[in-house]
């Protein structure tokens, strides 16, 4: 009876294992499709999209942090953005009074096809609507 018991525990952790791994491809394949939506607005930002503005970090516990970063953001809280590198980046971070004070440099993320998807505030995008709406108005795919 113990074997039976560790044989189906060992096949539930390869099961989920394997689902995983499939969640992360998964993830992966998304991720490089918003890559390209990402890089295609960059190739045109210069000419058709609204000027990038200085992004900034908001503390989860209050206060907020300077950035080296230009870009725009994706969410109306401001909580994501795409800069003028071509990164995505969350802007919402656990901040130390000395962050606060001296400014922070966030690391990016890999962007979603989805902006928002899973964020719990029910605020969801697709990533090139998204980025559309920081084309100039005449730039802009009708709705």
């Amino acid at each position: 009876m113990a074997e039976n018991n560790e044989d189906w525990q060992a096949r539930r952790r390869e099961a989920a294992a394997e689902q995983e791994r499939r969640l992360q491809a998964r993830k992966q394949i998304e991720s490089g499709k918003a890559q390209v939506i990402i890089d295609a607005f960059l190739a045109r930002a210069a000419t058709d999209a609204l000027p990038p503005v200085p992004l900034v970090v908001r503390g989860r516990h209050g206060g907020q942090a300077k950035t080296p970063l230009r870009g725009w953001y994706l969410k109306t809280d401001n909580s994501v953005a795409v800069a003028t590198d071509g990164h995505f980046y969350v802007l919402i971070q656990d901040l130390t009074f000395l962050e606060r004070l001296r400014g922070y440099t966030p690391s990016p993320v890999d962007p979603p096809l989805i902006v928002g998807e899973g964020g719990g505030d029910g605020e969801t995008i697709d990533m090139d609507a998204a980025l559309d709406l920081h084309l100039k108005p005449e730039h802009r795919r009708p709705v």
